[in-house]
């Protein structure tokens, strides 16, 4: 929850004076706090009509292990929109090969 309120304080002077002017430390609490927002945007079944994408139904102790591994850094090197619409932490790393491949 820290991380998420520090990236809401720091979005002010991020739209003032842009992520160069922010800290090594406040770039990374902004990078995690983004990939966990997305990576809590799982796909809901209920949602598939609205979103376009397979509902997943993610047990919660595997929602608590990808969140935690986000905070604990192991996966800062993977790009912001591998989280976005995932399942398990698992996906996210097959999402960002994907895209990785689909950029080279």
């Amino acid at each position: 929850q820290k991380i998420l309120q520090d990236y809401k304080s720091l979005q002010d002077i991020i739209a003032i004076l842009g992520m160069d002017e922010l800290s090594e430390e406040d770039k990374l609490t902004v990078a995690r706090a983004r990939k966990i927002q997305r990576f809590l945007s799982q796909p809901f079944q209920v949602a598939e009509v609205f979103t376009g994408h397979l509902g997943k139904l993610v047990p919660l102790k595997e929602t608590i292990k990808g969140f935690q591994s986000i905070l604990a850094g192991e996966y800062d090197a993977l790009p912001e929109q591998a989280f976005y619409m995932v399942g398990p932490i698992e996906e996210v790393v097959q999402k960002a090969e994907k895209l990785a491949e689909e950029h080279s």
